[in-house]
């Protein structure tokens, strides 16, 4: 016998005509904003209640089973657009990192990988004037990035007036070829804000229960802190098994980074700190050295200059967010920081590093000025994207959300 009784009646599902696409070594759901019901249309809960059940979360089982993410910090992920307003720009890119077992997005940051499928979302739903589009060559699309203010130019093949999303071009950690899109981040500190909020190059960062640490403070693409790898008993060759299967040392992991986020005054205490999974990152470098990627692939020590890892929402990426590549390269690019030292030293204007699923090659422009203060004029390197599935989304009602 059925226990469900006639007289209850619940509203349909909504549709929200969406996107499904990868950029880089990451996945979400894009929406043009315009498209989006208008009570989410403006930055509040609902807004978030509505992309929360998009992508299935929170969710207890860690699976997104219910949804559109895919229980990784890679995968839950969700991106707004909408034409710009300023002649300068052509687009502004929303970005939320999706908690995956909590009811929580967070707006602080950007997703670096992400951005290479702005540009092509943007040709695609016509936010970028037809005129500024050749019919074959490459499209710069100029990109306001919302989240943290700052601009970034995605170079889009077009072939025939349409987006050109297949190609040879190979990222590691991303298993097809596609069409290269290299990314450039303008000014990705501006002149007016520290590089180094600290004010120091390396820092020591005493962590009660842990030890007394070396440590390379930087905010550059996203706030990140660059440990040694020897300092926390790491070869820096690890893989994600060898880190995320370590319930131990993934909480020692956390504890860094929140005692960082307030030593680099991104929060007042450890429990603010606490509130926010997406910033800042944790990493740890180390000299070059032979090792296996995760694809079974081998890569010599000649090949690279340095190792880094880098966590993001607790776990060990499995290849590298296009944020944290900002703040290697621009952190490379400055002697004396850990991430240089460990790729030798001296002045760099590119590096190319070892990474869980192979390697990335990353380049900055920094100069300091004679004040003594770095500036970064650009960091650049090459992503792929391309839509996976577009059409609509179906998700409750949004009273039911």
């Amino acid at each position: 016998m059925s226990s469900v009784s006639p007289s209850v009646v619940f509203a349909p599902q909504l549709k929200v005509a969406a996107t499904y696409m990868r950029g880089g070594t990451s996945k979400g759901v894009f929406f043009n904003l315009d498209d989006l019901p208008a009570a989410a249309q403006v930055a509040g809960a609902y807004r978030d209640a509505l992309l929360l059940r998009v992508i299935g979360s929170p969710d207890p089982y860690g699976k997104h089973t219910d949804g559109m993410g895919g229980a990784t910090s890679s995968t839950s992920k969700t991106v707004i657009l909408s034409r710009s307003d300023d002649d300068s720009h052509d687009v502004n890119y929303l970005f939320g990192q999706v908690s995956i077992d909590q009811p929580f997005i967070d707006w602080s940051g950007n997703c670096g990988n992400l951005t290479a499928a702005v540009g092509s979302f943007a040709i695609n739903n016509g936010l970028v004037d037809a005129a500024r589009i050749p019919e074959n060559g490459v499209c710069v699309v100029r990109i306001w990035q919302q989240n943290i203010g700052k601009t970034i130019l995605a170079s889009v093949p077009i072939t025939n007036g349409e987006v050109q999303e297949t190609g040879d071009f190979m990222l590691d950690g991303v298993t097809f070829p596609a069409a290269e899109v290299p990314i450039a981040f303008v000014a990705p500190v501006e002149p007016d804000e520290a590089v180094f909020p600290t004010g120091n190059i390396v820092d020591t960062l005493d962590v009660p229960g842990e030890g007394v640490f070396s440590v390379t403070m930087i905010n550059s693409g996203i706030p990140t802190l660059f440990f040694n790898a020897a300092d926390l008993g790491y070869t820096g060759t690890e893989l994600q098994d060898a880190i995320n299967g370590d319930s131990i040392g993934l909480a020692r992991f956390e504890n860094l980074r929140l005692h960082g986020a307030v030593h680099m005054g991104l929060s007042p205490n450890i429990e603010a700190a606490k509130l926010s999974q997406h910033i800042p990152k944790i990493a740890f470098v180390s000299g070059p050295q032979e090792y296996t990627t995760s694809s079974g692939a081998l890569i010599n020590a000649e090949s690279i200059d340095c190792h880094v890892r880098a966590l993001s929402m607790g776990k060990l990426h499995h290849a590298m967010m296009g944020t944290a590549a900002v703040a290697i390269g621009t952190a490379a690019a400055i002697p004396g920081t850990l991430v240089n030292l460990s790729a030798g030293g001296g002045m760099k204007d590119a590096i190319t590093f070892g990474h869980p699923s192979g390697t990335l090659k990353v380049g900055a422009t920094a100069v300091c000025t004679d004040a003594g203060q770095w500036q970064v004029e650009q960091v650049v390197m090459s992503r792929s994207a391309r839509v996976l599935m577009e059409g609509v989304v179906r998700v409750p009602a949004p009273e039911t959300c």
